[in-house]
């Protein structure tokens, strides 16, 4: 199993959850944002499932620094400044096979390793008579 995680080194979140991955032994691969900005497109997978306003950090420094509080954009342009501006996204964002989620999500990230146990575990019967 491998996870892709989306974060900033300086944010506590995403330090959480390398650490939550750490610790159960799951391969990680860290994308900081603050080196490799995400793509609109991979953005737009977390965006298609939670919906752009659960990717904004309202709460952040940089969301106030820009002054956005009444900003009213479209989906596609919160995307883009989202990809230009990593600070303004709820972190982290971590990404398993077709699964993603927004955010400290340590219950959804423990089913993912469950469900991936079970998937590897022979059928019962299977074994030697």
């Amino acid at each position: 199993m491998e996870v892709q995680v989306f974060g900033v080194r300086k944010s506590a979140e995403t330090r959480a959850a390398l650490r939550f991955f750490a610790e159960r032994r799951i391969k990680t691969h860290f994308v900081d944002l603050d080196e490799r900005a995400a793509s609109p497109g991979e953005l737009r997978r977390f965006a298609q499932r939670f919906g752009v306003e659960a990717l904004l950090d309202r709460a952040s420094r940089r969301f106030a620094d820009l002054g956005l509080a009444h900003a009213r954009l479209s989906d596609e342009r919160w995307v883009e400044k989202l990809a230009a501006e990593p600070h303004l996204i709820r972190l982290p964002l971590v990404r398993w096979q077709q699964k993603v989620t927004v955010g400290a999500a340590d219950a959804e990230w423990t089913e993912w390793m469950e469900s991936e146990r079970a998937a590897r575990r022979p059928p019962a019967g299977s074994g030697p008579s």
